[in-house]
């Protein structure tokens, strides 16, 4: 039995803390421009010590940000090109509380025993390691029951893997809240739709002549219909994953590239714009499952924090999964501070296909019960 993860809030009454400075401010004096010395973010649970004499959480965590005290007294975390000119900024490197603000590293812990951190196998990551998928699919079930909020992230490995009808089974029946991925997960995705290939490859992976514009037959169709909403109401787009989302109402993000082909009329070619679009669901988050691509997952695990607050449970880690058929963007994703990344092993397919069946099987016993 994997022993339950609870969250051990720190010691306020410890002399060290009590006894704590309140936290410094310097104002910013120029739009996007940080004072010298600024305190940066981790994605931990962090605290900060007020004028009243009490610590508490800034809202909207992430790494990589900084501490924001707005007029009524509030913190917040702030991506720095996000400071405006007399804002009240941290300052301090300290992270143990002597300079007025804590990150407590170490708040999540077994409650009988094992590692603090969350995890289904060990914090090593290979392909030799089981995969839990009834603890995986129990956790989706968990979270649509509360109204969780379930980022996916998705590369188009998923698309040419054939786990496309795997995902679009998980959209229609509630277990993905956003889905956040690029230029290429939409266009062959709608490509297997139009034009039934993917890279111009059939379902059994054989190439098609002509198969290297099939894609660009794609988004041209998408492009006369304005959008990819547009697309799925005048029946250009019939099925998919994309078709699911619009009929669904489940929101994307697809974040442009410098390689994109088109791109689709709704990719966000303006690498800031897509960042705050993603950011808008990261700060919502309660699980991330993050599916075959590097980049698009290590970025989204930079906005994501490590914990998120419940109003039942309070302080909570964030589960987030990063499925993947080599060790090293799981091993990446984790050395650029997403420590709590839980690495799947496997391809794509038969990561979606098993998931899906636990999860059937789950539902099933909660219907039961």
């Amino acid at each position: 039995m994997t022993p339950t993860i609870k969250y051990i809030p720190p010691d306020f009454a410890s002399p060290a803390l009590a006894n704590a400075p309140v936290a410094r401010t310097a104002q910013a004096d120029r739009d996007g421009v940080l004072p010298d010395g600024f305190f940066a973010t981790t994605n931990l649970p962090t605290y900060v010590k007020g004028a009243d004499g009490a610590w508490t959480m800034p809202r909207e965590p992430r790494m990589d940000g900084v501490l924001v005290r707005d007029a009524s007294g509030t913190w917040w975390v702030r991506e720095g090109r996000r400071v405006k000119n007399g804002d009240e900024v941290v300052v301090g490197r300290a992270e143990d509380g002597s300079e007025g603000v804590l990150v407590h590293a170490r708040g999540f812990q077994a409650a009988e025993g094992g590692h603090g951190d969350f995890q289904f196998m060990s914090s090593q990551v290979s392909r030799e390691k089981p995969i839990d998928y009834r603890k995986i699919a129990r956790m989706l079930v968990d979270e649509k029951r509360r109204g969780g909020y379930v980022l996916w992230v998705t590369g188009p490995a998923l698309v040419h893997s054939r786990a496309r009808d795997n995902l679009v089974w998980f959209i229609r029946n509630g277990f993905v809240q956003a889905l956040l991925a690029g230029n290429a997960v939409a266009v062959h995705d709608i490509e297997a739709n139009i034009v039934g290939t993917t890279l111009g490859m059939t379902s059994t992976g054989e190439p098609t002549e002509n198969g290297h514009a099939a894609h660009m037959r794609a988004i041209n169709a998408v492009r006369r219909a304005g959008s990819i909403a547009r697309a799925v109401k005048d029946g250009t787009i019939t099925d998919g994953i994309m078709h699911a989302c619009v009929v669904e109402e489940v929101p994307f993000v697809l974040g442009g590239s410098i390689r994109d082909d088109g791109p689709l009329p709704d990719v966000l070619t303006d690498a800031v714009a897509a960042q705050d679009a993603t950011r808008a669901h990261t700060k919502r988050a309660t699980m991330a499952v993050m599916i075959a691509t590097a980049l698009h997952s290590i970025a989204v695990g930079n906005m994501l924090p490590a914990y998120y607050e419940d109003p039942q449970r309070g302080i909570v880690e964030l589960p987030t999964i990063c499925v993947d058929a080599s060790e090293f963007l799981v091993s990446k994703l984790k050395d650029r501070g997403t420590h709590q990344a839980v690495g799947v092993v496997t391809n794509a397919q038969d990561f979606m296909s098993i998931l899906q069946a636990a999860v059937e099987r789950e539902v099933q016993v909660e219907a039961t019960a």
